[in-house]
């Protein structure tokens, strides 16, 4: 373990992202998890709808390397205007 956390680096790391369904939504969360994980293949992203289709849940799993890269990246996907939830 390194940097005060109780993660072991590296290590794959899913990282959920909702939001509502919008053409962009997809694109623009992938544009941001490319930015801190330029090693993420989008093929495997995951995608669910919600039951109405309103919402749509994203799974990204990346390799993390660092505590400061998983906080960057939640720090910016909480912040863009698309996302409603990180988990």
């Amino acid at each position: 373990m390194n940097e005060d956390s109780l993660i072991e680096f590296p290590c794959d790391f899913p990282i959920k992202i909702m939001g509502a369904t919008r053409d962009g939504f997809a694109q623009a969360v992938l544009d941001v998890v490319a930015k801190y994980a330029p090693d993420f293949d989008a093929a495997s992203m995951e995608m669910r709808p919600s039951s109405g289709g309103k919402y749509l849940s994203l799974t990204c799993t990346i390799r993390a390397v660092s505590k400061a890269q998983l906080d960057a990246l939640y720090m910016e996907l909480t912040a863009h205007p698309f996302v409603k939830i990180v988990l």
